[in-house]
Parts: structure tokens; C-alpha cells; sequence
């Protein structure tokens, strides 16, 4: 028997006449780390390690890129360590090429100086299953207004699967395996507008562990319209790169000093569709 999940998003717009002048909230910018590593290609002896760093801004200003002093990664295993730099200056993007056996065997640490402070976060490779099919329904939930992609996959029964799946556009959903263990699993996600004929859409499903599940449970509750999970939430997410500045143990560390974003490394299948009419 198949098991069907429907996502709805609805979205309410309101019109407004008089110009209202509002004080919008400000608070000092904090650090942002996009450092969700995707393997794709597991064939390949190396990979190009990849991570945006940024700072929040004000509403309605662009997001500044950071300009980070030191950013590493280190597999506590093997001791071996990658120093990332900047490939274009003040783009806030770092990255090198890293062996992919450094990137899926032992645990792995993220180190970043950043204005006089120390970040740190610790992940370890998590594994997915490919998808098995992928197309497009005809079903729609408010007239003609939406566009259904039918997703398949069979999980894998000999572990506990947490699943991130990425609809392109700034669209994310998160899964567990509890009620489809080892099983065939099939489900709808519906975008919330017909999206234009012959448009190609990718959709990716990734391997995350429970920790990420949750954070990012959280961060797509808050994302709005058009607003991807590692952008600014509407509410503060904490993720799991700290601040441990002159600290010696997890006593010391200050909790609430934290970047916001997510450090993992997580296996990856994607798949296109030609969207039609």
C-alpha cells in the first residue's frame, strides 16, 4: 500500500492604501555559516568543500558576505586538515578540493576565526538512498492554482533514515523512516503556484541525521514565501556552530553567543523534471 503525503502552503496577501511608516526591529549582525556539504558523486576521489559565510542585515538591506580570518575542517580520525580561502574576494564563499574518504570516515570539526572570535561545530557523513521515480501529478487542492511532483524511494530498513528533501526554488521538506521502515515509500508535494510549461525543476533527497531533522523542521516553519532555510529565520534557530571563544570545556561555553546556520555533510541524489501543462 502506498502512503501519501500532502504539504500544503497557503499564503494570504492583504492590500493596503495609506503608506505606513513602521520601526522595523535592528539588533548587532551575527554570523551566518551555509556549511551543508553535499556528496554527489561518490565516485570521485575528491570533492570541492564549499561554505558561505555571511552576516544578517536589516530588513529590506542585501545580506553582506563575511570576511573570516581562518576557516578549516578537521577529521579528528585521520588528523588530516583542510584550510578553505576565498575563491573570489568579498563573495563570502570558501572552498578547496578535500579527499572524499576525509569527508566520510570519522568524525569531522568545523573551525572558524571570525572579528577576534572562535567558532566551532562538530557532524559527522551521513548516508541516503537514491530516488527511485520521480514525476509530475495531476492532482491540485484550491482549483487550478498548484503543481504536484509525485516522489518515490525505498528506505533503507537496516538504520534509522532522516531525510531532507530539496525542491528547488528555496523549498525544503524534512522525513523520518519511523512508520515506513526498510518499506517502498511514495508522496505528493504540491508547490504553491503552476509553474510555467517546459520549466525544469531539480529535486534532491539527502541523508541527514536527527539533529539536523530538527533544526531544520524549524527553519522551514518559519521560512516564508521564497525565503530558503539558510536565510535569516524570522526567530533566532540555533544550529550547531558555536562560539567557543577562551573556552576549555562545554561549562564555559557561551550558548547564546552562536552563528547561525548548520555544518554537515550529508550523500545526495538528484533528479530533473520537465514541468508541463
Amino acid at each position: 500500500m502506498k502512503n501519501i503525503i500532502i504539504l500544503i502552503s497557503c499564503f494570504i496577501t492583504f492590500g493596503c492604501q495609506d503608506v505606513i511608516e513602521v520601526d522595523l526591529p535592528t539588533e548587532e549582525p551575527r554570523l551566518v555559516i551555509d556549511a551543508l556539504i553535499r556528496l554527489e558523486d561518490m565516485d570521485s576521489p575528491s570533492v570541492l568543500v564549499q561554505i558561505r559565510a555571511s552576516l544578517t542585515s536589516s530588513f529590506f538591506e542585501e545580506v553582506p558576505p563575511a570576511q573570516l580570518q581562518e576557516i578549516t575542517i578537521t577529521n579528528t580520525e585521520s588528523g588530516a586538515i583542510l584550510n578553505l580561502e576565498e575563491s573570489i574576494p568579498d563573495t563570502g564563499i570558501y572552498e578547496n578540493e578535500w579527499d572524499l574518504q576525509e569527508l566520510t570516515q570519522g568524525e569531522l570539526e568545523l573551525n572558524i576565526e571570525y572579528s577576534g572570535q572562535t567558532y566551532l561545530a562538530k557532524t559527522k557523513f551521513v548516508p541516503t538512498v537514491p530516488l527511485d521515480s520521480l514525476e509530475q501529478g495531476t492532482t491540485t487542492l484550491f482549483g487550478d492554482d498548484e503543481t504536484e511532483v509525485i516522489l518515490t524511494f525505498t528506505d533503507n530498513g537496516e538504520r534509522d533514515d532522516y531525510y531532507l528533501f530539496d525542491f528547488d526554488f528555496g523549498e525544503y521538506l524534512v522525513s523520518e523512516d519511523e512508520f515506513y521502515q526498510g518499506k517502498r515509500f511514495q508522496f505528493s508535494f504540491f508547490y504553491d503556484s503552476k509553474l510555467e510549461d517546459d520549466r525544469l525543476v531539480t529535486i534532491s533527497i539527502l541523508g541527514i541525521d536527527q539533529d539536523l531533522f530538527n533544526y531544520m523542521n524549524q527553519l522551514i516553519q518559519q521560512s516564508g514565501e521564497d525565503t530558503g532555510p539558510f536565510s535569516t529565520p524570522a526567530t533566532t534557530v540555533k544550529g550547531n556552530i558555536v562560539n567557543v571563544t577562551g573556552s576549555t570545556n562545554n561549562d564555559s561555553i557561551d550558548h547564546d553567543s552562536f552563528a547561525l546556520g548548520y555544518f554537515a555533510v550529508c550523500q545526495a541524489f538528484s533528479d530533473t523534471l520537465l514541468i508541463k501543462k
